[in-house]
């Protein structure tokens, strides 16, 4: 590898999306076609599906990214043998790729913290390589790491754990959270990786002044390239630096310099209130100014179809689907939001057209809109809606378009003539 460093990529959530691809395709083109590309298991080591978990990572880069991916295995540091720590060791070290995605972010720490594993990451970077941390592993690289499952699901206190650091190794001093703009919660606000905006105002609260937070918003990647000091985000949202004295944000395409990390500053003109506002009764004003954005949104989603562009009007549907969950909050009136939701089933009527006058394209043509609308279907099924689930799924079958549901998720396919 070369000299230089190479890049630490930061990514939201969908690292074995479709919306991900490009971003894969992108980072290893410059390592050359005999790059060594690692999947480290441990996040999700103590899952009884880990080994499916990384069996789907390789599937994925093989089909999607036209690029081979080994799994090095570090499931439980205290159980390895010394064989199996010496083997994911030695593909670690060789590795000029590495990425790491989903499972516990706190059960990574326990294993890797007294392991070799954190030196085997940084050097990676150092010689030239490309670190990819992805989800429950992007909580893991700052000075300090979010609990997300101790606190969402077992009820714990609100607090922080030791991070690995990782970034401050390249003079970065952030906390990172993925899963920002976060929209699961249906009824209840599950922004800032599922804490919401009280209690994550209340974290914010028990961190060093000094210690800035970098949001990454869903099927989002943050790329830092370190040898060139430029950063770049990639994907379908933005990333938030949020300061004690503000917030900025950088959305999918736009560049920064890294010394806006490094240095944790919020550049003026850039500089905008923290999004955690506590709703407030609707007024004439607030509607309009719904409206105006649910109307600027079908317009782009509109643009993208008449422009043959699936990521425009993929980014404008599942921007809606963000507006519309916002206005359920109580900041909008039942009426509108139905409304509202009417105007998204039309969007998916259009959209579901669209795909079946696009016979013939590839699944690579048509995964950012299948995916999108796979992403309304999770939605629907979690807040219950089980009618707007099937029928996005029989929507896509009419296009033969073919859904099958696994315990890793939603996979699909376009049928055989």
């Amino acid at each position: 590898m070369a000299d230089q460093p190479g890049k630490i990529v930061l990514m939201g959530s969908g690292e074995l999306t479709a919306s991900m691809v490009e971003v894969h395709k992108r980072l290893l083109r410059p390592l050359g076609a005999s790059a060594r590309a690692v999947f480290l298991d441990t996040p999700a080591g103590f899952q009884l599906n880990a080994d499916q978990i990384a069996a789907k990572a390789s599937e994925y880069f093989h089909h999607h990214v036209g690029h081979p991916l080994s799994v090095a295995s570090y499931k439980a540091h205290t159980t390895l043998s010394d064989y199996e720590q010496q083997q994911a060791g030695r593909m670690l070290r060789q590795a000029d790729f590495i990425l790491i995605g989903p499972g516990s972010p706190t059960y990574a720490l326990r294993q890797w913290q007294p392991s070799p594993v954190p030196d085997q990451l940084a050097d990676c970077v150092t010689r030239g390589g490309t670190l990819v941390a992805a989800s429950a592993a992007a909580l893991t690289v700052g000075r300090f790491t979010l609990p997300v499952y101790e606190i969402y699901k077992v009820g714990q206190d609100l607090h922080w754990v030791d991070g690995l650091d990782l970034l401050a190794r390249f003079g970065f001093n952030l906390v990172v959270v993925p899963h920002w703009n976060n929209a699961e919660g249906g009824n209840h606000d599950t922004r800032f990786c599922f804490m919401g905006a009280r209690r994550f105002e209340a974290l914010e609260s028990m961190l060093p002044e000094s210690r800035p937070v970098l949001g990454l918003d869903e099927h989002t990647a943050c790329i830092l390239d370190l040898a060139t000091s430029q950063g770049e985000v990639k994907g379908i949202g933005g990333i938030t630096l949020r300061t004690p004295e503000g917030a900025m944000t950088y959305q999918s395409g736009e560049r920064f310099d890294l010394a806006v990390l490094r240095e944790g500053r919020v550049v003026p003109e850039r500089a905008a209130a923290a999004p955690v506002e506590t709703p407030k009764p609707p007024s004439v004003d607030d509607q309009q100014a719904f409206w105006q954005q649910a109307h600027d949104l079908a317009a782009r989603f509109q643009e993208g179809l008449a422009q043959h562009d699936p990521r425009g009007a993929s980014n404008a549907l599942l921007a809606f689907d963000r507006l519309v969950w916002q206005a359920q909050q109580g900041t909008e009136s039942e009426e509108v939001v139905a409304q509202a939701r009417d105007t998204l089933r039309d969007m998916i009527v259009t959209l579901g057209n669209q795909l079946g006058a696009a016979a013939g394209l590839s699944a690579d043509d048509l995964a950012p809109l299948v995916e999108a609308l796979l992403a309304l279907r999770n939605q629907f099924r979690r807040e219950k809606q089980w009618d707007a689930a099937d029928g996005l799924r029989a929507a896509l079958d009419t296009i033969n378009i073919q859904v099958e549901d696994s315990p890793e998720g939603p996979r699909w396919q376009i049928k055989p003539a």
